[in-house]
């Protein structure tokens, strides 16, 4: 196989700096990809002067890579799409991923890329998730539960738990949570009673949340 045309475009995105190129080979494939998708050893082959490639003889081996590169590109650019609508989690993006098809070790060479421009940042998500969904009446170990489902690791979740729930906000969500389940018992009204402190402890709210909320009950 031999290069007919290698052309470089030099870019400043929000995927980062670097170099896109586009590459025409003798049996007509023409196809896009960047820089760092490539091998470094034919990175630095080919691609250090793109002109003096151009009629170069590739091997088997190599043309893999620069097709695997393209792959690596068109899933990026999907990547980004997707992070575009909403912040995405890197469990969550690399299934969405999967699910158009994009091979798995391109997924993972994106995810790594975009992981370490900070364009996806899991602990970003689980802070930005967690704000949008703090009114609901739900308690902190089922906020936990529920990050760890969106493949957020048990650190970042718990970090970011803790960073959302200032006093006020876990009060606030505790007793939304007490009054749904009071709800729930047809309104008889009951009194608070051990058993429903009990749970509360089992739902990870704090010492202090509960014994703020019995003492003003």
């Amino acid at each position: 196989m031999i290069i007919v045309a290698l052309k470089t475009e030099s870019y400043v995105r929000k995927s980062g700096r670097g170099e896109q190129y586009r590459v025409e080979l003798s049996d007509g494939s023409l196809f896009s990809f960047k820089n760092y998708y490539l091998p470094p050893g034919i990175f630095n082959e080919y691609l250090d002067n793109p002109k003096e490639a151009e009629g170069r003889d590739i091997n088997a081996e190599e043309e893999a890579a620069f097709r695997h590169a393209s792959a690596c590109l068109r899933a990026e650019k999907a990547a980004l799409r997707l992070i575009a609508r909403a912040e995405q989690c890197t469990q969550g993006l690399a299934r969405k991923l999967e699910r158009r098809s994009h091979d798995k070790t391109c997924v993972d060479m994106v995810i790594s890329r975009l992981t370490d421009i900070k364009l996806l940042d899991d602990s970003r998500y689980a802070q930005l998730w967690l704000e949008s969904r703090l009114r609901l009446a739900r308690s902190p170990r089922r906020f936990l539960s529920a990050l760890c489902g969106h493949g957020i690791g048990r650190d970042d979740a718990e970090t970011a738990l803790k960073t959302a729930l200032d006093d006020e906000t876990e009060f606030s969500m505790l007793t939304r949570f007490v009054n749904k389940r009071l709800r729930k018992k047809n309104g008889e009204g009951e009194t608070v009673t051990r058993s429903l402190k009990y749970m509360l402890k089992s739902e990870r709210f704090s010492l202090s949340a509960i014994e703020r909320f019995f003492d003003n009950d």
